[in-house]
């Protein structure tokens, strides 16, 4: 009898509105090591602090649909007016080598890899929906930020709501409450996700 010795990594699927605290939780695992982030690209303007190539890829309109016509990304959406997608680039590189990859994507994004027929990102598969609490302190956290016009923040706030219906799609949905608790549940998905036996049989 042959036992496995070297897992496939996780495609790590994670959606929710702004403001559910997913990019944290994404950034603290990778922050330990315990899996890459992949990189999105964006057509929309840099915020305040972000850096190209770490945050995101930061493109032009033209170059991005440039992109999705040589068949270069991954999955891509229209979001809020700009175009977000997922480069192939090291995502199934990664996944062979064991190393779990983190997608923080939307809906539309998640769909596309979910009807994705190639048979690594059927077997690594892993989605997760956040919630907020409440539509209500959704828009609270939103608000703290303060980082773009009333309209803009009705428009996100009109869109999170709709983008929450979906939630049911997904394998699995964590609720936030605290920072703490967030973390740990997600670190304890993620943990019993690598002991599925899609990622342990032969490649």
């Amino acid at each position: 009898m042959t036992f496995p010795t070297q897992r496939l990594g996780q495609l790590i699927v994670v959606s929710g509105p702004s403001g559910t605290g997913k990019t944290t939780l994404c950034r603290k695992v990778c922050d330990a090591g315990e899996a890459v982030f992949s990189v999105s690209c964006t057509t929309r303007k840099p915020r305040p602090g972000e850096r190209d190539g770490i945050d995101y890829f930061f493109l032009e309109e033209e170059d991005f649909l440039a992109r999705v016509e040589r068949g270069e990304l991954f999955e891509h959406a229209r979001v809020h007016d700009r175009w977000y997608g997922t480069l192939k680039s090291h995502v199934n590189e990664n996944l062979r080598r064991g190393i779990d990859v983190l997608l923080d994507i939307d809906v539309q994004g998640a769909v596309q890899i979910r009807a994705c027929e190639d048979e690594l990102v059927r077997r690594c598969l892993l989605d997760l929906f956040i919630l907020p609490p409440s539509l209500d302190e959704l828009r609270q956290r939103l608000a703290g930020r303060a980082t773009e016009e009333q309209a803009a923040f009705e428009l996100r706030m009109r869109n999170a709501e709709d983008e929450m219906q979906h939630w049911v799609e997904y394998q699995h949905v964590l609720i936030s409450d605290t920072r703490e608790n967030d973390e740990s549940r997600f670190r304890a998905l993620l943990e019993a996700g690598r002991l599925r036996t899609s990622l342990w049989g032969s490649d």
